[in-house]
């Protein structure tokens, strides 16, 4: 287990023990007043579900041939403001640390790589044809502002924008049982089959900032426990844009399943 993962799992134990202690005292004073003032507040955990994709899938992807997704954690406190000339109408805004992560292998033909040959150690650049198998992680600092309406009591569906900063970022992998050709398609011929590998890491490329959508709903299961789901669909690129070793643009698309605690 990563420190990543055990900073994570630390602020997961202390959310819970935070939302623990208030549930022990309902009449707090400054939650009783802001309530007044139509302000609420939830601490929410969860996980993340999904992957980082060029939409739509190009034509140098010929074959998904795996997809894993990694253990994904996302813990958020936010704050709800409920709007007096409206009973359905708010505005929440957050403050979300999170994992997005997967795995995955495929087949692909003429796919921009730059590759380190894992015998010589030395550089190799062009168009990859064969198998690739990658591995996208990163740590996030992520704001939504939404819009909420409730359908009922219980029910509220939440929809807005978020902004998200690199934290921490992993884009690497290896090719294998395939052929570089270098600079285009009729170039230079290197292959690599049985246990010739070579390895990629596109890490200091990505973006540091990131901005997307979000699309959600909420369960009030109980007083103060509910339930969610919500999908963040990134809208630029993860790369920085003079990165120009793989030609198309790759997006986050993540669904979080978790639960919340109303103060």
């Amino acid at each position: 287990m990563n420190n990543k993962v055990r900073h994570l799992i630390f602020l997961l134990l202390l959310a819970a023990g935070i939302t623990t202690a208030h549930a022990q005292d309902d009449n707090t004073p400054g939650i009783i007043q802001s309530s007044k003032l139509g302000w609420f507040y939830s601490l929410k955990a969860g996980f993340n579900i999904g992957g980082t994709a060029p939409l739509p899938i190009p034509q140098e992807i010929r074959r998904i041939e795996s997809f894993s997704p990694g253990m994904a954690i996302a813990i958020e406190g936010n704050a709800t403001k409920w709007f007096a000339t409206s009973r359905h109408w708010g505005i929440s805004i957050g403050l979300r640390l999170e994992n997005k992560n997967m795995t995955t292998q495929a087949i692909v033909k003429n796919y921009g790589m730059k590759l380190i040959n894992a015998d010589s150690g030395s550089y190799l650049e062009g168009l990859w044809t064969g198998g690739v198998k990658t591995k996208v992680k990163g740590s996030y600092l992520t704001v939504p502002v939404l819009a909420n309406y409730k359908i009922s009591q219980r029910w509220k569906i939440l929809v807005g924008p978020y902004l998200s900063y690199l934290l921490e970022g992993d884009f690497s992998g290896h090719v294998y049982e395939g052929h570089l050709r270098t600079p285009d398609p009729t170039g230079a011929r290197v292959d690599f089959s049985g246990t010739s590998i070579a390895t990629y890491d596109f890490s200091s490329d990505l973006r540091r900032l990131l901005w997307g959508v979000q699309l959600g709903g909420e369960w009030q299961a109980f007083r103060h426990l509910s339930v969610h789901a919500d999908l963040t669909w990134g809208l630029n690129d993860i790369f920085q844009s003079d990165f120009q070793t793989i030609a198309f643009a790759m997006y986050p698309i993540y669904l979080n399943l978790g639960f919340g605690y109303s103060f």
